[in-house]
């Protein structure tokens, strides 16, 4: 139907005029044929007729009379599809004025029929578009209202500890230190905000080079875990790397995926620590590496999986700075590993909560 709707018209247009013109001839002369049995044994009808025949012509008047059967003939084929026409323009009138829920009716099978459904494409896109400006346009204002809390919360108190220390006041040399530790704690925080938020903006526009080699999963997960043996022994945590390979070989670059996993293993001590263990699954499935953390804390609510690795977003609605990080290592995360051509999931329940990453093998 997409292809020579011109033609289609054309043949279409052409049918009809034939069968009209076809259907006004066989009309008017049964019609004559009626007309003449009817006045059989009437003669002043038959002697009107015969005079308005005289008078104009016997062809003419069948002329005429076929002339008018055609265009009524005509106007009666085409009729449907006038009034869809109208109810088509309705439609568009009526959604022109913002109401994009409404859709324009499908019927028949020609050429209006393709109309209608482009017409009902276009609104669904155009809906589609308003949509993503809109929620575009929320994710603008959250990410300005989220980046001036985070920045602010650790500045407020940079200034407040150092104006403490500004103005002498302070008890002793002690308190000063502490003031000055406390102040560049904060300041701390707020340098792996802005490098967080600098390097999500980097990757969101696709600036971030990657320098890919080769090199194997599952050396590289028990550096990690003999680089976070202290951390996890603070936590009163055990990490157990299970895996029945040697060596899981995938093309990728190392410092980019090490914070993939590093920014994984720290939520896990950070939020699982209740389990008091992480376990690290390495397995090759097909033709890709996968890879899944887990922790046995408590369970994330089902209502805050889909959002998980939305920029900013936070379990902890309370956004308290000592119970969270800075909102963007998830969704560093998942970028960093679709930029390996890679995928990130996660599933939690009464038991367990489980990042899962599938890496293609090199």
């Amino acid at each position: 139907m997409n292809s020579n709707i011109a033609v289609r018209m054309a043949w279409r247009l052409a049918w009809q005029m034939v069968i009209s013109a076809l259907l006004s001839i066989v009309t008017s002369f049964m019609s004559v044929i009626i007309v003449e049995r009817m006045t059989r044994n009437d003669y002043s009808s038959r002697s009107f007729l015969r005079g308005i025949a005289d008078l104009f012509g016997q062809m003419p008047v069948i002329i005429l009379a076929c002339f008018v059967l055609f265009i009524v003939y005509m106007i009666a084929l085409n009729w449907r599809r006038f009034s869809y026409y109208d109810k088509l323009s309705r439609s568009v009138a009526y959604i022109s004025k913002g109401n994009f829920d409404h859709t324009v009716p499908v019927k028949q099978n020609n050429e209006v029929t393709l109309l209608a459904e482009n017409m009902n494409l276009l609104v669904l896109e155009l809906k589609r578009s308003l949509d993503e400006e809109r929620k575009t346009e929320q994710t603008k204002n959250e990410l300005i209202t989220n980046v001036s809390h985070d920045l602010r919360t650790p500045l407020t108190s940079i200034l407040g500890y150092l104006g403490l220390v500004e103005h002498d006041r302070y008890r002793d040399e002690v308190e000063m230190r502490h003031y000055v530790q406390i102040a560049y704690a904060k300041a701390e925080r707020l340098n792996v905000l802005i490098h967080d938020l600098f390097e999500y903006t980097r990757l969101r526009h696709d600036v971030i080079p990657l320098n890919k080699k080769n090199f194997n999963l599952v050396e590289m997960m028990n550096q990690l875990l003999v680089h976070y043996r202290l951390t996890l022994e603070s936590a009163k945590m055990k990490g157990n790397l299970i895996t029945n390979v040697n060596e899981l070989t995938i093309e990728g670059d190392p410092d980019k995926l090490v914070r993939v996993f590093e920014n994984l293993l720290s939520n896990a001590i950070s939020y699982g620590n209740a389990g008091e263990k992480v376990d690290i699954y390495l397995n090759k499935q097909n033709e890709s590496a996968i890879i899944e953390i887990v922790n046995y804390g408590d369970a994330i609510p089902a209502a805050d999986l889909p959002n998980l690795f939305d920029r900013f977003y936070r379990v902890d609605k309370s956004r308290s700075e000592n119970n969270g990080g800075t909102g963007l290592g998830l969704a560093i995360a998942k970028g960093l590993v679709e930029k390996h051509n890679g995928t990130i999931s996660v599933t939690s329940d009464g038991d367990s909560t489980n990042f899962r990453i599938r890496l293609p093998l090199s």
